[in-house]
């Protein structure tokens, strides 16, 4: 499979630039399993990747032109000299690449241009980490091409910088370092904080369970308004409270924060969310440790109602997607990414896949909703070079 897209995707390469490319690399989209809205309060979270991947063909350039064509867009190459890239000067799907090449370049990495083709098939606007899997997969290209010699978890905060602010949206380190610091067969649990990582095995299908990825359809815009007010008011609640981080607030001391918050109650729930979710995210790590994977379902389907309650970031379609499953004897569900559409986690046994996929379904067409997308995921290979 992968040597079929490497190929393909080298030879549109050579038919745009005139040759082959030096090298073809892919990084994943990824399911966040749990831990949601944890990253930007330096708190825990548990991605992992998915089989869906961008992957890039590339070649170094010496003359400080930068070019780009993706096969999921409409349009031509563009061409950008690599000594004009700032922030806030590109809005289109080349902010991303782009940036990653002004961050390695701020960061002192002597990248003087590159001819980059992109194809993906991470859906976009899902809610699966689309925009951090074609900055990874820049980023390996060019560290692999320049022998930068940086590690996948400084890849990933490059990445994050260049979301941030060459791209302007306020983005957590998780997306990109699960694209570039999963493994297959293992959810990747990472302390946001210090990046301190440890792969814990989870392989469902060994244990007669299958992970559903339902996209709704519902198209999301991170990088407006919503996300950062979240985020502003998290910021907001550790200030009061007078910690550094969300992350610092103790789970068996949240009643007594939520008390010294007084009457703000928008503060509240963002401060509640939080520091119950770490919990739910080391909660979740001790059962797949003890191998205990079923019982990890309730502790998902409790992230979906504070998400939902006091985050207040899911939506009708979202909501109807888990409600249906757990009617239906999913063994938990929850929304996953950032919210306000994209894409739930459905867990099942395997035996009951058909059945909820169908329930699903249906529940959409009697309300009258854009039918969903829904496939399994299995937990794949992070960044790595084809070919």
């Amino acid at each position: 499979m992968s040597e079929a897209v490497a190929q393909a995707v080298a030879e549109r390469f050579a038919r745009l630039y005139g040759a082959g490319p030096e090298g073809v690399w892919a990084a994943p989209g990824r399911v966040n399993l749990i831990g949601e809205h944890t990253d930007y309060n330096d708190g825990f979270v548990m991605p992992f990747a998915l089989p869906h991947t961008a992957v890039a063909a590339v070649s170094r350039r010496e003359d400080g032109v930068l070019r780009l064509h993706s096969a999921d867009v409409e349009g031509g190459v563009t061409e950008l000299r690599v000594a004009d890239l700032a922030p806030g000067t590109d809005r289109g799907w080349t902010a991303y690449p782009a940036g990653v090449v002004w961050a390695l370049r701020e960061a002192g990495h002597e990248v003087t241009g590159a001819d980059v083709h992109l194809a993906s098939t991470v859906p976009a606007g899902a809610g699966l980490s689309s925009s951090a899997a074609l900055e990874v997969v820049v980023a390996f290209a060019l560290n692999d091409l320049y022998g930068l010699g940086l590690r996948g978890w400084q890849l990933a905060r490059l990445c994050q910088r260049a979301e941030n602010v060459y791209v302007g949206a306020p983005v957590g380190i998780m997306d990109q370092t699960a694209a570039a610091c999963c493994e297959a067969g293992h959810a990747l649990f990472l302390d946001t904080r210090d990046l301190s990582q440890r792969q814990i095995p989870f392989d469902l299908a060994a244990e007669g369970m299958r992970l559903l990825v339902v996209d709704t359809q519902v198209k999301h815009a991170h990088s407006e308004g919503e996300y950062g007010k979240r985020r502003a008011g998290c910021e907001k609640g550790a200030a009061l409270l007078g910690v550094d981080a969300l992350r610092d607030v103790p789970y068996a001391g949240l009643d007594a924060a939520l008390e010294r918050l007084g009457d703000d109650e928008e503060v509240r729930r963002l401060v509640r969310h939080v520091v119950t979710e770490d919990e739910r995210v080391e909660r979740v790590v001790s059962l797949l440790e003890a191998g205990d994977t079923a019982a990890i379902g309730p502790v998902l389907t409790e992230g979906h109602a504070s998400l939902r309650d006091d985050f207040r970031i899911s939506c009708r379609e979202l909501d109807l997607v888990v409600d249906t499953a757990l009617a239906e004897g999913a063994l938990g569900a929850r929304m996953t990414g950032g919210g306000f559409g994209g894409s739930a986690i459905v867990l099942a046994r395997a035996a009951d896949v058909d059945t909820l996929t169908k329930a699903v379904q249906e529940a959409f067409a009697r309300a009258g909703l854009t039918a969903p997308r829904v496939f399994e995921a299995v937990p794949s290979a992070g960044a790595r070079r084809l070919a």
